[in-house]
């Protein structure tokens, strides 16, 4: 079974920074790591592998740093990677992503699989994997929680839905986003991870993929972030404290008078109205 996860390098959340002109995330000025939802599609593929053989290759689209993602994602066990590297990618946003990375997949047929993550934590919007899946013109599953059988040319799941879960069979090949109840990452040994520091990582560039150069980067990019700014906390509230008995009566008429004032008094239990 030949499988394909695309990963992303994403800053950690207390170090995220943007561009308040363009809107977009820098990510040359911060360190990266793996997104940690990738980590399960790794794992999914990892496992797919042991149990029916192939390879597992991982492919990200980033700056020239966003090699060390993929070395993270060799020492797991991945077969091979691929850095897909141009300034025409920058300020992508998912359409223009997903584009440039089904792009990267046909280069890398024949496949059977392609499994993504649930969603990046930088950007919540968990699009890129439906997006691919679009742009390939293949079936796609959401929210796999499990792999209950997987056939040469059908694979068996179980996903999440808003009203429990269910069973569905597809066809091969196809596009799964997974979900963490696919099993827990396993950790890179040492000897994994020095090995992971020789392999050679091709860069892959718009032209090498035959990228439509309408589909990429920000001028590609129909998503257009108008303003970005961080919001101001103004509470002006009022401080009562209760040091005697006396002063609980107080502050509980001050309270009711604060909801009067705001109009939430339907907010308060009438507790006097019980029957």
């Amino acid at each position: 079974m030949e499988i394909i996860v695309p990963i992303k390098q994403v800053p950690e959340t207390s170090n995220v920074k943007m561009d308040p002109e363009t809107g977009t995330m820098l990510r040359t000025a911060v360190e990266g790591i793996v997104n940690p939802l990738d980590l399960f599609a790794i794992e999914a593929a990892l496992r797919l592998r042991e149990a029916n053989g192939g390879t597992v290759t991982a492919i990200t689209m980033g700056p020239p740093k966003a090699e060390n993602a993929l070395r993270d994602a060799l020492a797991m066990g991945c077969d091979q990677a691929v850095l897909l590297s141009d300034r025409r990618f920058g300020g992508s946003d998912t359409w223009a992503t997903s584009h440039a990375l089904a792009q990267a997949i046909k280069k890398l047929s024949p496949f059977d699989l392609v499994i993504c993550g649930e969603r990046a934590t930088d950007g919540e919007t968990g699009q890129v994997g439906p997006g691919i899946a679009a742009w390939l013109d293949l079936p796609l599953a959401t929210y796999v929680s499990q792999v209950i059988d997987a056939g040469t040319d059908f694979l068996r799941l179980e996903r999440f839905t808003e009203g429990g879960r269910e069973v569905i069979w597809s066809p091969l090949p196809m596009v799964l986003t997974v979900v963490k109840e696919i099993g827990n990452p396993r950790l890179g040994t040492i000897r994994s991870k020095l090995k992971a520091r020789k392999v050679d990582i091709p860069t892959w560039g718009a032209d090498d993929i035959e990228a439509n150069q309408k589909w990429i980067g920000l001028k590609g990019s129909p998503t257009r972030v108008v303003k970005i700014y961080s919001p101001q906390l103004a509470r002006k509230g009022q401080v009562i404290e209760i040091k005697e008995p006396e002063d609980l009566e107080k502050a509980g008429a001050a309270f009711a008078q604060f909801l009067k004032d705001r109009d939430l008094t339907n907010f308060i239990p009438h507790y006097n109205d019980r029957e």
